[in-house]
């Protein structure tokens, strides 16, 4: 594990077994870093636990593991990085509504409600990297599972919303 602070911010990276008890470690691990140098962990704790997750779960290619990189590339800002060698299988957000009954397909809602923004980045093969931006600015607003439950609610609609039109 490399932990270097540089001119601007935290720098982590750790390599973790493609599992998941690796993408809950990666969640700690980002947590414990963050709350170390007195940053907020909310939302970061939620995105990184989400794209772990689905290293594990949907890049997972036996014997290898997956890459966690968390950095402060400018004050107040964090972008996480998830590394897995199944570069052909990339997320493709949720377009389609989930049912209340299923017990997977939010994940990538969550992020994109939580992140200022997230992607995907092929390369070097057979690798891909799921990045996010999170705000590590307190937010104005109330902070808890409403406020998310919200936030979620709102990303729901706007990728139902195109649908409606076209």
């Amino acid at each position: 594990m490399s932990d270097e602070t540089h001119a601007g911010g935290m720098h982590l990276t750790v390599l973790l077994s493609s599992t998941r008890r690796g993408a809950r470690l990666a969640r700690l691990l980002t947590v414990a870093e963050l709350a170390s140098r007195g940053l907020p962990t909310d939302p970061a704790a939620h995105v990184v636990g989400e794209l772990a997750a689905n290293a594990a779960l949907h890049g997972r290619v036996p014997g290898r593991s997956f890459r966690l990189r968390a950095s402060c590339p400018e004050p107040g800002s964090l972008l996480i990085e998830v590394t897995d060698a199944l570069g052909e299988r990339a997320p493709r957000p949720a377009s389609r509504a989930v049912g209340p009954d299923a017990e997977s397909g939010r994940g990538l809602l969550l992020v994109e409600a939580l992140a200022e923004r997230w992607g995907v980045t092929h390369g070097p093969f057979p690798c891909k990297t799921v990045w996010a931006e999170v705000s590590l600015t307190p937010s104005p607003r109330p902070t808890g599972s409403r406020s998310i439950a919200t936030r979620y609610a709102r990303a729901a609609a706007a990728r139902r919303e195109p649908e409606a039109h076209g």
